[in-house]
């Protein structure tokens, strides 16, 4: 028979977002969480840049909304961007006041810095460019030292866990496998906190974790998605042959660093007003233009001297043991798959369409990043909302009727090099045809290609099933929104279309 678990809280993932909402929820009630791998893999640890708060002198959380605002290209859910900026600085300062040692200035106060597109200072930092893992290190130290928090670690969601009923379909929890064993997770709230799906292209700056999974399951399950097309490219990884790339934190282009194309010119003056410190997209399609022109596109932050040393310590350790001294040499970047606007979709509250399902973090479409996420604003999102979530799952009745136990197996992946291929020919064909210049010819063959390499997935590759799944939701969305907007550009609609303000692809 199906091995059980009976708990009151399930949070399916370790990132900011599903640790915050554990440790919130487990005053609570007993709750679970499952990460695929361990407690630290996850995007958060990875994030250089810092956390975006209105917490300086001269700024205010109305200067932050327009910001994010901006950003967001008309696509931002404006009540969600307001609990957002009014909520993050009270989170910020709750995360340091459980332990998490943010950069201060002399007088005890954030050493706030500025990221682009923010009209103040108001980033926050950690050891300069190891935010994410103080962030992280914080929430991992709470959640263990609560008793009334399991964690379950090598653990791969299958599925939700579903009963119907005259009110409708609700999530009762999931099947699991954990160390190979059929196992259900039953809880009266079940919560999405799964990150990104960076890994359906080929460059990358996401975990190897991050595979769509929350996507692809929340989509099978029949919950509401919506703004699937909306991947934000960094600009700036590490230009080396990895999987995945090293991250060059945009805070170093924050502090003067600017790009020079392969015949050693500085570009980004002439394309847009702010220069490296335009939104996101503009720079990361400026310099993907240039690599085809010219080749290699390098940052040059060397006029910070030694002062980069104890700045971005942690970018300096990156590139020194891949051979790059950006002290004294400009370093090679290019743009990588960062971060997905669109999921999900919840309520402010994190509830999705399916009643006990909540979804927080990357995973979930809130409406605060619209068509293009202001930098810093994606830990922030995570504390906020998942403390939104922990507050109102508390609510969920205990009444969950469900059914005994049916026996089921963990389906066997016997050809782990077929599904390794099919994982690759995805990324491949995403990056060629659904990164960061589009069109409708391009991703109809994209569209295609990836319907055959479904059909000829090996059972119980249920990984690359959910890559493949997240990486069809993203073309599709793409194909149909015929315009540019934010993270999406088409180079075949390459205008902001009018009819197309205020409107949103959902599943």
């Amino acid at each position: 028979m199906t091995h059980r678990i009976r708990t009151r809280f399930l949070v399916i993932g370790s990132g900011v977002a599903g640790l915050h909402a554990a440790w919130r929820a487990s005053v609570h009630g007993p709750v679970t969480v499952l990460t695929k791998r361990t407690l630290f893999d996850s995007a958060t640890a990875y994030a250089q840049g810092g956390i975006a708060a209105a917490l300086g002198a001269g700024d205010s959380p109305d200067l932050h909304r327009q910001d994010t605002l901006a950003a967001g290209a008309a696509l931002c859910d404006a009540e969600a961007v307001q609990v957002l900026v009014e909520e993050g600085p009270a989170r910020v300062r709750e995360l340091q006041a459980a332990g998490a040692r943010f950069d201060l200035d002399p007088n005890g106060e954030f050493q706030l810095g500025k990221e682009a597109a923010h009209s103040r200072h108001r980033i926050v930092h950690a050891q300069g460019d190891q935010t994410g893992a103080e962030v992280a290190r914080t929430l991992v130290a709470k959640v263990r030292e609560s008793p009334n928090i399991q964690v379950v670690e090598m653990a791969r969601v299958l599925d939700l866990l579903l009963l119907e009923d005259e009110d409708g379909v609700q999530c009762a929890g999931v099947r699991a496998s954990i160390a190979g064993r059929a196992v259900e997770i039953v809880a009266d709230a079940t919560v999405l906190a799964t990150g990104g799906c960076g890994q359906i292209f080929r460059y990358t700056t996401n975990p190897q974790v991050a595979t769509g999974d929350g996507f692809a399951i929340a989509h099978r399950a029949g919950a509401r998605l919506a703004d699937m097309e909306f991947v934000q490219f960094h600009p700036t990884a590490l230009d080396t042959p990895e999987n995945p790339l090293a991250l060059i934190s945009e805070a170093v282009r924050g502090e003067g660093a600017i790009l020079l194309n392969g015949r050693g010119q500085r570009f980004m003056p002439k394309r847009h007003r702010l220069a490296e410190l335009a939104p996101r997209d503009i720079v990361a399609r400026e310099i993907f233009r240039e690599q085809q022109q010219y080749g290699t596109v390098f940052l040059d932050a060397t006029k910070l001297g030694a002062e980069f040393a104890t700045r971005f310590p942690g970018i300096l350790a990156i590139c020194r043991a891949r051979g790059i001294d950006p002290v004294h040499e400009p370093v090679p970047v290019t743009p990588a798959a960062h971060y997905m606007m669109g999921g999900v979709v919840t309520d402010l509250a994190g509830r999705s369409s399916i009643a006990r399902l909540y979804a927080v973090g990357e995973v979930a479409r809130t409406g605060v990043h619209g068509a293009n996420r202001l930098a810093s604003n994606s830990l922030l999102e995570g504390l906020v909302f998942a403390e939104r979530v922990a507050r109102d799952m508390v609510e969920t009745p205990t009444d969950l009727a469900v059914p005994d136990p049916t026996s089921w197996e963990v389906p066997s992946l016997d050809d782990r090099g077929a599904a390794q291929v099919a994982a690759d020919e995805i990324r491949e064909l995403m990056w060629t045809y659904a990164s960061i210049a589009r069109t409708a010819p391009g991703l109809r063959r994209c569209l295609s290609a990836l319907q055959q390499i479904g059909e000829r997935l090996p059972p119980g590759a249920t990984e690359e099933r959910n890559l493949h799944t997240t990486a069809t939701l993203v073309t599709e969305a793409a194909l149909m929104r015929k315009e540019s907007r934010g993270g999406h550009f088409r180079s075949d609609f390459p205008k902001t279309r009018r009819k197309w303000q205020g409107r949103h692809i959902t599943w």
